[in-house]
């Protein structure tokens, strides 16, 4: 009897030491980021000159997006990705609207859903300056997928001169495009 419960208590304690093993395996697995889906893009202000930069990496669900940029306003400032990899100064025009393969409108608070491309609001320092890191579940770099920021043309990263609201249709009342930076 008392080696049967032994077994017992030892099987239970084998059983759950494998299951955690499995579970820090998954959790592990998931936090880092696939080989070889990484870009890093430049971003130019409507003169033409670098600004800063965007380093995409593809991660198991999503991408996250680090961004370092100077010489903007101090606020907040709208960005987004959109739908064509085009940044023709001084207004980015070129880079068309929000990158919406879904169809959807804009802001995270929009009861009708948001756009693919939606980020939250860029928060720049008193001295022109900002470093962000986003996550976007919404978007891949995965090549073929509808949602894809490396599809046929590419898309654009941009930045807009004024905040976003995170619910007006189409751009959040986020106002003119600042700084951009092409996805391909």
């Amino acid at each position: 009897m008392k080696k049967s419960i032994l077994f017992a208590t030892f099987l239970l304690i084998l059983a759950t030491w494998m299951t955690g093993c499995a579970s820090k395996e998954t959790a592990a697995t998931l936090a880092e980021p696939p080989i070889n889906k990484e870009i890093t893009i430049d971003l130019i202000n409507s003169k033409g000159l670098k600004v800063g930069t965007a380093h995409l990496t593809q991660l198991i669900k999503g991408v996250k997006i680090d961004v370092e940029a100077a010489s903007l306003t101090p606020g907040k400032h709208g960005i987004h990705f959109h739908d064509t990899g085009k940044c023709e100064a001084p207004d980015f025009k070129t880079a068309g609207s929000h990158f919406n393969p879904g169809a959807m409108q804009h802001g995270f608070d929009n009861p009708n859903g948001y756009h693919e491309g939606d980020l939250p609001n860029l928060d720049v320092a008193a001295d022109g300056k900002a470093k962000a890191e986003f996550f976007s579940t919404n978007v891949t770099l995965e090549k073929g997928k509808p949602n894809s920021l490396l599809k046929d043309g590419g898309t654009a990263l941009v930045i807009h001169d004024k905040a976003d609201d995170l619910k007006t249709d189409p751009s959040g009342n986020s106002g003119d495009r600042i700084a951009c930076g092409v996805i391909q």
